[in-house]
């Protein structure tokens, strides 16, 4: 009798600003990009670049515009222009604006790890934000693209069923996050950069090869 086979976990490689890095992560066997329309970031894309980079890679690879604290109409503006498939938000939203969000694209809400250490009441608030349909939550650190990991030790009795990992995640830490904590999907950055916005190809190729062992680790 052969043991169950773990679920394939999803890979997204964010903070794409080329059309280069981005077909060089889709071969690489990425699942998703990110692209960054928050105006803070250092990995800022515009529109135009991230519709190029996205009409390079295909239908396959899901393309995520990221946002933060932006206005609801410039959230989906942007996302049709650039051609993005889901929509990641960051910041201080209501559930009404994820839910309006949702009725145009499959919607990541980010949350932070004190968004559910909070108590009761917030691990409640992000059940119910999960139970929206098209949104799956993802939890990421503090400070977005700062490449410190999350304490997953502490997470793991309160991690989200079917969430989301970021957070200082790279080639050398992923297999053990997954390990921990059992997410659907990883999520990772700066460390998978040369300089901020740029990405090493062998870093991304490592980063993905990584999150599939340790996916493939628990179904073994």
């Amino acid at each position: 009798m052969t043991a169950p086979t773990a679920p394939r976990i999803r890979v997204k490689v964010c903070g794409t600003t080329s059309v280069t890095d981005a077909v060089q992560a889709a071969e690489a066997g990425a699942d998703a990009l990110g692209f960054i329309f928050a105006p803070i970031s250092k990995r800022l894309v515009s529109a135009e670049v991230a519709r190029a980079a996205s009409l390079s890679v295909g239908p396959v690879v899901a393309r995520v515009g990221v946002f933060l604290d932006q206005g609801l109409d410039e959230v989906l503006r942007t996302a049709e222009r650039a051609r993005m498939s889901a929509v990641q938000l960051h910041g201080d939203l209501s559930s009404l604006y994820v839910s309006e969000v949702a009725r145009y694209h499959p919607v990541l809400r980010v949350l932070r790890p004190a968004d559910l250490l909070a108590g009761a009441d917030a691990l409640e608030a992000a059940k119910e934000v999960a139970e929206v349909p098209g949104v799956t939550l993802m939890l990421d650190a503090p400070e977005p693209g700062g490449g410190v990991p999350l304490d997953w030790e502490a997470l793991r009795p309160i991690f989200p069923a079917g969430a989301w990992l970021a957070g200082g995640l790279g080639p050398q830490n992923v297999a053990a996050a997954i390990r921990a904590l059992n997410p659907v999907g990883v999520d990772a950055v700066s460390r998978l950069e040369s300089s901020a916005g740029v990405k090493n190809h062998d870093l991304v190729w490592s980063f993905v090869v990584a999150a599939r062992s340790g996916s493939s680790a628990d179904g073994a």
